[in-house]
């Protein structure tokens, strides 16, 4: 098989086990029985994966989109099926579940890095494990015995897979206006058993042919006392909506059509009815599904899958940087085009030489390893708080609910900016489709919008995480940051980066007072974004100044020129991150010190010069 390098291996471990320290996540009673040679073996089943089976149908996965049969079928490309299919063979979907579900019981860390892994190959086939890990996970915290059995082990297996159902096509984000109505229809093994009517839009995953069923976890309303629909986010709930019902009959659930998308097009984007009556008998009609926990419960039950699903997208962002930074490492050390200044004969250098190039490639070395170390740090929270114990436990949970809406933005959106300098060092071949970064600069655009966007994120932080709980947990971060920059100082060589991570952070807290002092919500909201962007940068230039105290721990004992030279471009890439990108952080956060209220006053007739 032909084989495609998706990663620097090297990277993921020093990231796991020598910055983020696994060993003592593996030292949970959860994880008894696992071993660091455990977790090399699934990162190496997954990377093999990843170059031999995954990366080789990138292009077509993209140019081959899932198309929709007159049936009503949706066919994906074979080799994604297969692809999908491999992952579920080699037990991939299972890692993070119990034993007694059939899973592998490994932390969170591992399973991000397995699917980050994944992720480098082709983003869009993984990203239906994506989808169903969360979904099986959902049902196993809240369902019922039968309704773990009968849906969240197939998923578990990979036997069956799983979408989210949020969205309408007329209520994007602002799911209190859903309008698919759930109506009673008695009680049966599996639980309450409910009829849908409504259309769902948006849905990744809505239909294929990977496997024979597809487990909908499904928001509706359940109606008033009147029968009527009731307004705004009381009444809605979550429910288990099959493709195929346990007595393998076709339940009432019909894709309208595909959504054709600008990337991602591996995974079929579909809008689907639930209850128009084509596969029930006349009179019978509405999708059969079954209530998970209690009415009224669902916004709450389907935010966990909701908060996993954003980790996973800032993966998703990470790992397409990542790609498109070795694919411009590859490029640039091998296009030769030009000579050193004030040379004007002889042999050509290669463009990774000239210092523009060079700089460009420092800044994507910068954002996706340092949007890498994010999401592995958001997993090793994640692992902290579930498999911990006590306050321990519960800061992490904590710190993990703040960091979420960076976790999500700061890779997704920087991501683009990394991939914008791919084509860049391309040049004007990197503009073409005969390029793979064309591709995974068009692939991560969704990024910053699905899950959430970057203005809903920045809300999230700014009003729910921030004001919500008047800075308490920043500062707990807070001590964190001032633990690493007390280290950092007493190294000669960390010391001017610290002193750069003081400052942006002494930024942060300056609008952080601000933002508290605003007297309420619907002013603070005008600054959720800048502050976003600020906050963001400076927990990234956080994270690389601890990466760089790490390399440098390991420089000590450093026993090859390779080894050390590995180490050396580490602590320069975070360098680089804290002369060139941390004073990025005084600009975001400066409107916040002015107060300005050029956006709340600007009116929307002003944009055209309208009468008002």
């Amino acid at each position: 098989m032909s084989r495609t390098a998706v990663i620097n291996r090297r990277d993921l471990d020093f990231l796991l086990f020598d910055w983020l320290c696994l060993n003592d996540v593996l030292a949970y009673p959860r994880f008894e029985g696992h071993s660091v040679d455990d977790v090399a073996a699934m990162l190496t089943v997954a990377q093999d994966l990843a170059e031999t089976e995954i990366a080789p149908h990138l292009r077509d996965s993209d140019s081959i989109e899932p198309r929709f049969e007159r049936d009503g079928r949706v066919i994906v490309l074979p080799a994604v099926a297969d692809g999908v299919r491999r992952i579920a063979e080699l037990g991939i979907f299972g890692a993070v579940f119990d034993h007694d579900l059939g899973g592998l019981q490994l932390p969170n860390m591992v399973y991000v890095a397995t699917m980050g892994l994944l992720m480098s190959g082709a983003i869009a086939t993984p990203s239906f494990m994506l989808l169903t890990v969360g979904n099986a996970r959902l049902i196993a915290a809240f369902g019922s015995p039968e309704q773990v059995d009968a849906f969240a082990r197939p998923q578990a297996a990979g036997e069956a897979l799983g979408t989210m159902c949020l969205s309408e096509p007329g209520a994007g984000s602002s799911l209190g206006d859903i309008r698919t109505i759930a109506r009673p229809d008695g009680e049966d093994d599996l639980g309450r058993r409910f009829r849908l009517f409504g259309n769902k839009m948006w849905i990744s995953g809505g239909d294929h042919d990977i496997t024979d069923n597809i487990v909908h976890l499904v928001l509706a309303k359940v109606p008033g006392e009147d029968g009527r629909m009731v307004e705004g986010t009381r009444g809605i709930s979550l429910f288990i909506v099959p493709k195929i019902l346990p007595d393998g009959a076709e339940n009432d659930v019909v894709v309208a059509g595909l959504n054709h998308k600008m990337g991602y097009r591996g995974l079929p984007n579909c809008a689907l009815n639930f209850g128009e009556g084509h596969r029930q008998p006349a009179g019978d009609a509405g999708a059969i599904g079954w209530l998970i926990g209690e009415v009224g419960r669902g916004l709450p039950q389907m935010f966990q899958m909701m908060n996993e699903a954003r980790i996973s997208v800032g993966l998703g962002g990470a790992m397409l940087a990542y790609r498109g930074y070795l694919l411009s490492l590859d490029y640039a050390r091998n296009r030769l085009q030009g000579r050193r200044p004030g040379q004007r004969t002889g042999a050509q250098i290669a463009i990774a030489e000239h210092a523009d190039v060079k700089r460009m490639l420092l800044a994507q070395k910068a954002y996706c390893e340092g949007a890498l170390a994010l999401v592995l740090y958001s997993a090793r929270l994640l692992d902290d708080e579930t498999s911990g114990a006590g306050d321990a436990a519960e800061q992490a949970g904590a710190l993990l609910a703040l960091l979420t809406p960076v976790t999500k933005t700061w890779p997704s959106e920087f991501a683009q900016r990394s991939l914008d300098l791919a084509i860049q060092i391309h040049g004007g071949a990197g503009y073409t489709r005969d390029y793979e970064v064309e591709q995974l600069y068009r692939d991560n655009r969704l990024n910053p919008i699905h899950e959430g966007t970057t203005g809903i994120q920045a809300v999230d932080l700014a009003v729910r995480k921030i004001r919500g709980d008047d800075g308490r947990t920043l500062h707990a971060l807070r001590l964190r940051v001032e633990a690493t920059i007390a280290t950092a100082k007493g190294s000669a060589r960390l010391a001017a980066q610290a002193e750069a991570v003081a400052a942006a952070w002494a930024q942060v807290d300056s609008a952080t007072r601000r933002l508290l002092d605003i007297a309420d919500d619907a002013a603070a909201i005008v600054h959720a974004t800048p502050f976003l962007f600020g906050l963001g940068h400076a927990v990234i230039g956080w994270l690389w100044l601890d990466v760089a105290a790490a390399a440098e721990r390991r420089l000590a004992t450093a026993d090859s020129g390779g080894e050390r030279s590995y180490l050396d471009g580490k602590i320069a890439a975070g360098r680089y991150f804290a002369e060139f990108e941390l004073p990025r952080v005084a600009a975001w956060l400066h409107p916040i010190a002015l107060d300005t209220d050029v956006i709340a006053a600007m009116q929307i007739h002003q944009f055209l010069g309208e009468a008002g």
